[in-house]
């Protein structure tokens, strides 16, 4: 298990603190804005940064007085940081060199990883010769060939275009689950963490505002900050929740408490088509609601009953967040 106690680290205008726990065979995504001192944290982990107060536990094992190379921490970058001038085998092999493994388990080990992120085929290339989602693969190949303790990876999908992220989840998901260590995903994407992770950690302004599971977040987001940065549509401030009928505070409508075809009359104002499935957006009460499922036929101007189900209606608090300490 990786702990992160009382972790501090200041800078002028920012302020990191953050204490958080990763089981051992866990996957934790950090999403959070920009600024947020994601990178920060992995960097204190990896020992890259010195932190100011604090401790930080693999198991047993203090990692604060080791130095970055005894850390047994596996880094993937956002840039990769291949070596341009080795072909990808070199590149997996360096670390395990520098570590002077015996000639033969290298070997062993390099193929290894290379069947398991699939470039048997292009163990001779240099960087330069991949494709985006290659050199993703290889880093992430090089990351694991010390066998680290922990996974540690900085917007591992941030370089590539939709098309390779959407491809390159799935695998990097199995690939996670395959290598059995703690690792921590820094991420901006609210999609990439839910998909990657077992429990997701926001972080803003250097504060851990909530954690859990990803859809226990996205179905019950501590405050209205938490629910806007993942992206919920149907957020009632205290004015509009008692327009409706509700007590004078925020609370979330989830996508699944709108039931099409009964109820109260609404209009559609707009209309989005998304292939598989059709965006609305409905004006309801005087306020307007999201809502987003199978092709309706509806159209701007049309009008269709709507139902709002008050039980699965979610209650939020006013303030952004507190921060979260597992002590």
């Amino acid at each position: 298990m990786l702990r992160l106690e009382g972790l501090r680290k200041t800078y002028p205008g920012f302020s990191l603190l953050v204490w958080l726990e990763v089981g051992a065979e866990e996957t934790l995504a950090l999403l959070g804005p920009s600024g947020s001192g994601k990178t920060t944290l992995l960097r204190l982990v990896a020992g890259l940064e010195t932190p100011e107060a604090g401790e930080i536990w693999l198991g047993d094992t203090p990692l604060g007085p080791l130095p970055p190379e005894a850390r047994r921490v596996g880094l993937v970058f956002q840039d990769y940081a291949l070596f341009p001038h080795l072909s990808v085998y070199e590149n997996i092999a360096f670390g395990l060199r520098e570590a002077r493994w015996p000639a033969q388990r290298i070997r062993e080990r390099v193929a290894e990883l290379l069947e398991w992120v699939r470039l048997e085929a292009h163990a001779q290339k240099r960087p330069h010769q991949l494709s985006g989602g290659e050199r993703q693969r290889v880093a992430l190949a090089r990351a694991l060939a010390a066998e680290p303790r922990v996974l540690l990876l900085d917007e591992p999908l941030g370089a590539l275009d939709l098309k390779l992220r959407q491809e390159l989840l799935w695998e990097l998901r199995a690939l996670l689950r395959r290598v059995r260590v703690p690792a921590l995903v820094v991420t901006h994407d609210q999609a990439e963490a839910f998909a990657l992770a077992d429990r997701v950690a926001i972080l803003r302004e250097g504060r851990l505002v909530q954690q859990g599971t990803p859809e226990a977040l996205y179905r019950r987001p501590k405050d209205a900050w938490v629910a806007r940065f993942l992206g919920q549509r149907n957020l009632l401030s205290p004015e509009a929740s008692r327009q409706v009928g509700l007590p004078e505070r925020f609370h979330l409508v989830p996508p699944e408490a709108i039931v099409l075809g009964r109820g109260e009359e609404a209009r559609v104002q707009e209309r989005l088509f998304k292939g598989p499935t059709v965006a609305l957006e409905f004006l309801w009460r005087g306020q307007r609601l999201y809502w987003e499922g199978p092709e309706q036929g509806l159209y701007p101007g049309d009008r269709v009953l709507l139902w709002v189900d008050w039980s699965r209606v979610v209650g939020l608090e006013e303030g952004p967040g507190l921060p979260v300490s597992t002590e």
